[in-house]
């Protein structure tokens, strides 16, 4: 029977995750959008909770995951989170392919779109670094040390994206999101900074 802790840490998970997409879903903004533009959009807020679940996974804070389970299940939303990203900027093309060259060129007047595009980068970088690990041979402190800092700029833009939108997320459910993805974030750089500095706690990867 699962401990009473337990079930309050996945239910409050569920409601920082489920609150803010819902609210999303309920936006009178997707009255007057095309479905190319709301698929665009939503694959946007779907990254987001995604962001979320990354670093409690990584930190196995999830209670009742294994730890080679929840490396597995961290992999897997990694590639959903390619994908949302591919999918976001892909219907973005088709709406209007001129303004998402200007965007990926830094040429957009829109101080979000910077933000995005450095996400984006960066989260691809950090999948690039996932899929080559062992052909780098990198030590695995190394490893890890790379991969936390292309997840931190990952956040960071993303965060600044999403809160600089004023689109379907609702403003008070997508700051408390934007604000767990940040802690859990700092939870994680703060655990694996303490780990490298105490090598005896630092069990490998």
């Amino acid at each position: 029977m699962p401990r009473p802790g337990s079930v309050l840490i996945w239910t409050l998970l569920a409601a920082a995750i489920a609150i803010p997409v819902a609210a999303a879903v309920a936006s009178p903004l997707l009255a007057w959008r095309e479905p190319i533009y709301i698929a665009a959009g939503f694959a946007g807020v779907v990254a987001m909770p995604l962001l979320l679940l990354q670093p409690l996974l990584a930190g196995r804070y999830l209670p009742g995951l294994s730890a080679l389970r929840a490396r597995r299940v961290h992999r897997a939303i990694g590639i959903l989170l390619v994908l949302a990203v591919v999918i976001h900027v892909g219907a973005l093309w088709i709406t209007s392919p001129p303004d998402v060259v200007d965007v990926l060129l830094f040429r957009s007047p829109t101080p979000f779109s910077v933000w995005g595009v450095v996400a984006m980068w960066a989260i691809f970088a950090a999948a690039l670094l996932a899929a080559f690990r062992k052909r780098l041979r990198l030590r695995p402190r190394s490893w890890r040390r790379a991969h936390m800092t292309l997840a931190i700029v990952t956040v960071t833009g993303s965060v600044v994206h999403a809160m600089l939108i004023e689109g379907t997320m609702e403003t008070v459910s997508k700051a408390a999101l934007c604000a767990l993805v940040l802690a859990a974030t700092v939870k994680l750089a703060a655990d694996l900074r303490a780990r490298s500095a105490n090598p005896q706690s630092d069990p490998g990867s």
